[in-house]
């Protein structure tokens, strides 16, 4: 008989919850609040299910190239914080999807589901800042 695994849990964290937020207000206001409900079905059927029955498939965020000094002591910072919960950093995870990017650490069997972006969230809205 094969040993019994443990069920990977997913949670959302607060941060994530707030993203969401964020992405629905986003959506409603490119005029496809459609959208949003697509990406939640998307998270319930197909993310989740796949981070249960594999939590590695996202790509370790601290493989990443850093082109910057600020990103490089935005990063050290981020990693101090995640040693603080686990001894290993590659559980600090990266997943693209279609249209956004999410970010996931496994932590003693639990995934928490950090933050998710529109792709377009992340681009600069030049018209706001009156370039032209």
């Amino acid at each position: 008989m094969p040993p019994v695994t443990q069920k990977i849990i997913v949670k959302f964290t607060t941060n994530f919850a707030s993203n969401l937020a964020s992405i629905e207000q986003f959506l409603a206001e490119a005029n496809a609040p459609q959208a949003y409900d697509l990406l939640l079905d998307e998270f319930l059927e197909t993310v989740i299910p796949n981070l249960e029955r594999f939590p590695e498939m996202g790509r370790p965020f601290f493989n990443r190239v850093l082109r910057s000094v600020e990103t490089t002591n935005a990063v050290d910072r981020l990693r101090k914080k995640l040693l603080a919960l686990t001894a290993d950093p590659a559980e600090l995870r990266e997943y693209i999807m279609a249209d956004y990017l999410l970010l996931y650490a496994q932590i003693e069997g639990v995934i928490y589901l950090l933050s998710v972006r529109h792709h377009r969230q992340l681009s600069f809205d030049f018209d706001a800042h009156g370039l032209e």
